[in-house]
């Protein structure tokens, strides 16, 4: 009975080195595949980004000239609505500074 025990565990041992062989070269056979199918992948984008590079809509969107009346309008906008908005609280922003800067004299 020794005998099988000693056989049955040697077979199991040469099982596990056996399948650890043929993991690993799976695994190897299994990364190439894998690097393979990456490149091809990445072949496709870099392919698929050409075209989209030459496309009408691409290169409408990548135009950089830009949007002179556009700018133009934000800058009126923005510089108006700082005016108008100055102009109405001028009297109470000059008053919380009068009041602060006075309440700093009064510290020393």
């Amino acid at each position: 009975m020794y005998n099988k025990f000693k056989e049955t565990k040697l077979d199991k041992v040469t099982f596990a080195r056996i399948s650890k062989r043929e993991i690993g070269l799976n695994q190897s056979v299994i990364v190439e595949k894998l690097r393979r199918r990456l490149i091809a992948l990445q072949l496709m984008v870099m392919l698929k980004l050409e075209e989209w590079k030459k496309s009408r809509i691409f290169q409408a969107l990548n135009d950089e000239r830009g949007d002179v009346p556009g700018w133009v309008l934000v800058v009126l906008m923005t510089t108006g609505l700082v005016t108008a908005i100055w102009t109405i609280a001028a009297p109470r922003l000059s008053a919380i500074l009068r009041n602060s800067l006075d309440a700093m004299n009064g510290i020393r």
